[in-house]
């Protein structure tokens, strides 16, 4: 009976210590929250497990200055308070412990005399390792959309309504400037949205495309021509006539399953004139000729002279009106020489891609801003997500200016981008001028051909992002003067080239500006099918012209041919000197040899093959990838009629 009390004993003392023990961890884990928020926090969480163990919030609230902030959480402290220019911002400067867990947590902020402010922060768990975060490549073709042109499948948001929290009904309020949808106004707002992308996936890696550019998705409360998204009016949201945030992650976990990857087009130079902070900015150099603008004065623009970043006879006023100047009167430049505005900048980026789990980012107007903020903006990110991909802008027909962007360039000035891609403007207009011009010992074809010798100065070539036109430039079918042919043979070039090749939706169905060559809003016109009413739809082909139709088919057989095709990714590259109004690119890895050919003859030509012969291809079969036509590579090929041949030995 003794024994048996004393065994009671003990297991009474264990299970006590036990639940003793359980409360500390619970307590230790578990911090009372009160779920209150402030005006605003940014940014709105952060996550554990960063190699930056440094985080910085920014934080706006009626004369927040004044107030002192604490935390009580295990592995957060407090590094610094600064306080700002403004009464109503404070920027917190965090350490968080490599140990600390995820949860929530108040930020208590204290005055004396006043009562007591609270925001609840939330620090999350990562979603997979950062090496899985993989980038775009040369074996991906992108898909550049416009969002509000593209396909319209939700309604409800076409003006912008939100549920307003200060009315006692919750009625709908109106809250963005630009409410109205005008489908007949090149530049008003047409109503394409998220779900119009998602809805469209099947079509869109039907055609073959393994990644999406979208246009920027994020808040543009601009009163004008809010619909292109560069105006960008919030960092942290996503525009409520786009759809939600929840929205924005459907559509990248969705082309995630089908292998699609997810860019986002971000903005760091300058923002739009009605973001928030325009009406209190905390510091008084948040952004550049800040006082110009806040004393109502003229607003400097840029002077657009982007040479200046490597010219070493450029004055010192040509640099910064470049640099500094706002790129238009509605675009305030970002000032990134700010420590506060830089790390903001960085912070938001890395949040975006923790946030959606993107794969990439197009960096718009890479030149324009600090470039050596834009070298610690990159490479902040690649050190967190080494396998990540950024592609900077850089409108230059300059193989050299292109080149100095990439990362691993040999600059004279030692200057190092971090970026792992540019942008070929100059190969883009070479494949044009190639196509378009008459064939002479200069002219013609050799355009092509001495363009790409310019490969030689990239670090990373096969990196480097071509196009055969964007959002910002005339249609291809437009800049071949409506030729389907000259098209054909165009995009054929932009596919085989060593390059990360980039398509704009409407491209596959001749989509063009002939109206008004170059004007903004009739290039970005809307994707037929997308929208109620349209008699005309892209995605079933109904109503579509057999041009249209052909194209469309073309593009579709090509891609899906390329996206397996390890010579065209990866593969060595030999080309011939223009020959007879000829031009042959090999792409060749193992046994696999792909050979564009483009012939720019109206009349039925036959080549000598034997000038081909160092490729090694005599007696091999070899398949056209668009009509599956197979023959074997003799002495001499015919060419009836004008266009390309895409040949592959590839034959399953």
């Amino acid at each position: 009976m003794k024994l048996f009390r004393n065994i009671l004993f003990s297991l009474s003392i264990i299970f006590i210590f036990s639940c003793k023990n359980e409360k500390i961890q619970k307590n230790v884990s578990e911090v009372s929250i009160t779920n209150s928020s402030l005006e605003r926090v940014e940014p709105p969480n952060w996550f554990i497990g960063f190699k930056d163990t440094s985080l910085q919030l920014l934080v706006k609230e009626p004369n927040i200055g004044s107030f002192t902030p604490s935390i009580s959480y295990e592995g957060i402290s407090i590094i610094k308070v600064n306080k700002a220019k403004s009464k109503n911002y404070l920027f917190i400067d965090l350490q968080i412990d490599k140990t600390t867990k995820p949860g929530k947590f108040d930020i208590v902020f204290s005055s004396e005399n006043k009562k007591d402010k609270v925001h609840t922060y939330e620090l999350k768990s990562r979603e997979k390792e950062p090496e899985n975060y993989i980038g775009f490549d040369s074996s991906d073709v992108l898909y550049l959309i416009t969002p509000d042109r593209f396909a319209n499948a939700d309604t409800s948001n076409d003006t912008g309504f939100k549920t307003s929290k200060a009315n006692e009904s919750e009625e709908n309020v109106q809250f963005l400037k630009e409410n109205k949808i005008n489908r007949n106004d090149d530049y008003a707002r047409h109503g394409g949205d998220i779900k119009g992308i998602i809805n469209h996936l099947d079509y869109i890696n039907d055609m073959g495309f393994t990644a999406i550019w979208s246009c920027p998705l994020l808040t543009n409360d601009m009163p004008r021509q809010s619909y292109h998204g560069y105006a960008i009016t919030d960092l942290y949201e996503i525009d409520p006539r786009f759809g939600t945030l929840a929205d924005y992650r459907e559509l990248a976990d969705k082309s995630r399953k089908k292998g699609i990857k997810l860019i986002m087009d971000q903005v760091a130079n300058h923002c739009g004139s009605e973001h928030w902070w325009m009406k209190d900015l905390p510091f008084e150099d948040w952004v550049n000729y800040q006082e110009n603008f806040e004393n109502k004065g003229d607003l400097i623009t840029s002077n657009h002279r982007r040479t200046t970043n490597q010219d070493t006879y450029a004055s010192k006023i040509d640099k910064k009106q470049n640099s500094d100047g706002w790129f238009v009167s509605t675009m305030p430049d970002l000032n990134q020489k700010n420590p506060f505005m830089a790390k903001y900048i960085i912070q938001n980026s890395i949040w975006w891609i923790e946030t959606i789990g993107l794969s990439g980012i197009r960096q718009d107007t890479y030149p324009y801003p600090d470039k050596d903020f834009m070298s610690d903006w990159a490479g902040a990110i690649m050190n967190e997500y080494p396998n990540f991909s950024i592609v900077g802008e850089e409108w230059s027909y300059n193989p050299l200016l292109i080149g100095y962007w990439q990362k691993g360039a040999n600059n004279k000035d030692g200057y190092e981008s971090n970026l792992t891609s540019t942008m070929d403007f100059a190969m883009q207009r070479k494949v044009v001028e190639a196509l378009t011009e008459k064939e002479s010992w200069d002219t013609g074809l050799t355009k092509l051909y001495e363009g790409l010798a310019n490969d030689f100065h990239y670090a990373k070539p096969k990196d480097i992002l071509i196009f055969p036109d964007n959002h910002d430039m005339s249609r291809i079918f437009t800049q071949l003067n409506g030729d389907i042919p000259n098209t054909k043979m165009a995009l054929s070039v932009y596919l085989t080239l060593p390059r990360i090749p980039q398509i704009y939706y409407g491209t596959e169905i001749l989509m063009d500006d002939f109206k008004k060559p170059g004007d903004h809003g009739l290039i970005r016109t809307d994707f037929p099918g997308g929208f109620k009413g349209d008699k005309i739809n892209a995605f079933t082909g109904e109503g579509l012209q057999e041009s249209q139709k052909n194209m469309q088919l073309f593009l579709k057989k090509f891609l899906n041919y390329r996206k397996n095709s390890k010579a065209i990714h990866d593969g060595k590259t030999i080309h011939f000197a223009p020959f007879m109004g000829t031009y042959f690119l090999f792409r060749i890895v193992k046994d696999e040899v792909v050979v564009n050919i483009i012939n720019k003859n109206n009349k039925p030509i036959t080549i000598d093959l034997k000038r081909y012969k160092e490729i090694g291809l005599e007696g091999k079969t070899v398949k056209n990838i668009i009509s599956n036509e197979e023959f074997i590579w003799g002495d001499e090929i015919q060419l009836k009629e004008r266009g390309n041949i895409t040949l592959t030995t590839k034959l399953d």
